[in-house]
């Protein structure tokens, strides 16, 4: 499976997904306990032929997505995006999931974070990327802080799972507040 080190963190690197990660990809997207903390993908069936197709046009269209893949083993352990991207006002929306839940824990999510950032404000130029995360998601909220997100805002009982109401927290980082580990030239 062809992957590209677009970026190279201490423990994993963003690549454009291949066609090859639908298996992967699909995996994580019908396993609750992965899904449910993201939102509407929890609701969505998916299939790794549907989910190829999905990647396939994301290329064509030019999205800013990746897979997370892990330095040592060279195994896809995530995807990360960027979208809802505004070049005028310099602002995007980011979303990241690390699927294998083996790596869960262990600070991948931190570094593919980071990665997503340092491609945000260095090579695009943006200026604000903001996110959206349930409170419930306890794990994801701690790394994006770590990151130097903040919180920014709250929709009250945004989100009703087996009638429990959660709220959603909106969360922002600017490119003033992010240092990056590195300068691209």
């Amino acid at each position: 499976m062809p992957h590209y080190r677009k970026l190279v963190g201490e423990k994993c690197y963003l690549s454009p997904p291949a066609p090859e990660d639908a298996e992967a990809w699909a995996a994580w997207e019908n396993d609750l306990e992965v899904t449910i903390p993201l939102g509407d993908e929890a609701y969505t069936p998916s299939s790794p032929e549907r989910t190829r197709e999905m990647i396939t046009d994301a290329l064509k269209r030019g999205d800013h997505v990746f897979t997370i893949i892990d330095l040592a083993t060279e195994q896809a352990i995530g995807r990360g995006m960027l979208f809802g991207v505004d070049l005028v006002n310099r602002g995007a929306m980011l979303g990241i999931v690390i699927g294998a839940k083996a790596y869960w824990g262990h600070g991948y999510g931190v570094d593919a974070t980071r990665l997503l950032l340092e491609y945000a404000f260095t090579l695009l130029n943006l200026n604000s990327v903001m996110l959206g995360v349930f409170a419930f998601n306890e794990r994801a909220i701690a790394c994006y802080r770590r990151v130097g997100f903040r919180e920014i805002g709250r929709r009250r009982q945004a989100r009703i799972i087996g009638g429990q109401k959660h709220d959603a927290i909106l969360m922002d980082i600017l490119a003033e507040e992010f240092v990056p580990r590195r300068v691209i030239l």
